[in-house]
């Protein structure tokens, strides 16, 4: 039945209420007007806490007619000949108005408080579904799902703005509806359709939306609307940080797995190339290579490759072990006296082999302090800061180190005479397995290097920085704190004591 329809039948009911009191006590019980009064009023009350004002007030009209033409003198007519019947008949008028419209009233507020005890319970029911939401399931969907099944709605869509996806609980949304829901996510517009009875509203978490949802069927109060929309967003945002945090385990267990495979396999390098030192050692101290010196000078050469070589490859499996250490976590510097020229000579003549007709120009302050550090991690640095300038700068350049004290820091520069650096890449390429576009296809290297630097340093107390111009080559800045070890060794003395 339309809704046009049911108020024809509640018009014409309200009507026929009064008529139908009239018919029976004006022809059967010949009652006084007092009596049948109150029956009108008691009609009238009923129609209003039933239905409502405006069928009430046709229900008191028709009343006052049928009250004036059967019961007040002259009968059979709609005059009134005593003055204090007109009283009577207003008083009944203003009572059955009044009381239509408190009783109309009190219905009201009856209605709305168990609407709002409705989708209070609503609400709730779905705080807990949410709570028990299947984690390998997409959360929007399962919302507009319990949505539309809580709330009795025809049909819920969810649209999450990161992921451009439409979640409906029924059928998929039209063409014109994911437009809208695409709008109100993107510009934070509401728009209600109340012939429709449905609305489309920004999903918000803050001020920035995150998405939108379409409801139809109903439509909420402004209340319960804004705290279901309050509760998708949080129930999405949750969901968001879940699969944050599983990417994260995810990842930190493969920095773990590889770390362990890394370290594992240079430990597994060390017992070929121990062999081969001892090998070449031998050979190199041998007699045999020093009789008929003319006759064996080629294999002697050959001996000394196999030596160096073997003692490079070992400071590369040192270096990977250390490497392995810090991306798995595990960096704990042995700390000791440390002199920066005795740190550059090593690591300088660990990289002879490397020059290629690039000439290493060093320049020490001569106040340069003793320091407290890990030899070994900052060795590591220094070859492979060492390392990146030989690799970006060109054959038979010179590459300038250079060490000073700044206040209460050791400052050395290394400074290569390459292309330089785009001002938009020099934070970037301290992160880990970036490389830049132009250098990735020609110049060997896994993208490492510098973000190991980067954390023996911070594990140090210290710090990188890079300056560069196109053009202009790359100076990168170490800088360490300028801890005097024989100091600290007098403060700890003395705390002890």
């Amino acid at each position: 039945m339309g809704s046009a329809t049911v108020k024809l039948a509640k018009l014409l009911v309200s009507i026929a209420a009064p008529v139908v009191i009239t018919f029976i006590c004006y022809g059967f019980l010949r009652v006084n007007a007092a009596t049948v009064a109150m029956f009108y009023l008691l009609a009238v009350l009923l129609i209003a806490a039933s239905w409502g004002l405006f069928e009430s007030s046709v229900a008191s009209v028709a009343a006052i007619l049928c009250f004036n033409f059967f019961f007040l003198a002259p009968v059979m007519t709609f005059t009134i000949a005593d003055p204090q019947n007109w009283i009577a008949l207003f008083a009944f008028l203003a009572t059955a108005i009044i009381g239509s419209q408190l009783s109309s009233y009190a219905r009201k507020q009856t209605q709305a408080a168990y609407a709002s005890k409705q989708e209070t319970e609503q609400l709730y029911s779905l705080s807990r579904a949410i709570l028990l939401l299947d984690e390998h399931t997409s959360t929007a969907g399962q919302i507009a799902g319990n949505v539309m099944q809580l709330f009795g709605f025809k049909s819920a869509v969810v649209f999450d703005r990161f992921s451009g996806q439409f979640h409906s609980g029924g059928k998929e949304p039209s063409a014109e509806l994911a437009a809208e829901l695409k709008e109100s996510a993107s510009k934070g517009i509401v728009a209600k359709d109340d012939v429709a009875r449905r609305i489309v509203a920004p999903i918000r978490l803050g001020a920035e939306p995150i998405g939108s949802l379409a409801i139809e069927g109903l439509l909420l109060s402004d209340g319960a609307q804004q705290a279901l929309l309050n509760l998708i967003a949080i129930a999405l945002e949750r969901e968001r940080q879940r699969d944050e945090t599983t990417r994260v385990r995810v990842e930190r267990r493969s920095e773990r797995l590889k770390s362990a495979l890394l370290d594992a396999i240079a430990h597994e390098f060390k017992t070929p190339l121990t062999s081969i030192k001892a090998a070449a050692g031998s050979l190199l101290s041998t007699s045999v290579l020093t009789s008929a010196k003319n006759r064996l000078e080629p294999a002697r050469e050959l001996v000394n490759v196999i030596d160096q070589e073997a003692d490079r490859l070992n400071a590369l499996v040192s270096d990977t072990i250390q490497t392995a250490r810090i991306e798995s976590g595990v960096l704990h510097p042995k700390r000791r006296e440390c002199r920066t020229d005795e740190l550059l000579s090593r690591a300088l003549r660990e990289l002879e082999a490397r020059r290629d007709g690039r000439s290493f120009q060093v320049n020490l302050a001569a106040d340069l302090p003793p320091f407290s550090a890990d030899p070994d991690l900052i060795g590591l640095t220094l070859r492979l800061l060492f390392d990146n300038a030989i690799k970006y700068s060109p054959p038979a350049s010179t590459i300038a180190i250079s060490g000073a004290r700044q206040q209460e820091q050791i400052m050395i520069r290394v400074h290569n005479e390459g292309s330089g650096i785009a001002p938009d890449e020099q934070e970037r390429i301290f992160e880990k397995f970036y490389r830049g576009p132009t250098n990735e296809n020609h110049i060997p290297g896994a993208g490492m290097g510098l973000s190991v630097a980067r954390e023996i340093l911070h594990a140090h107390g210290g710090e990188i920085q890079v300056e560069s111009e196109p053009g202009e080559g790359v100076t990168f800045t170490l800088m360490l704190p300028a801890e005097n070890p024989a100091r600290e060794r007098e403060d700890a003395a003395h705390t002890r004591s």
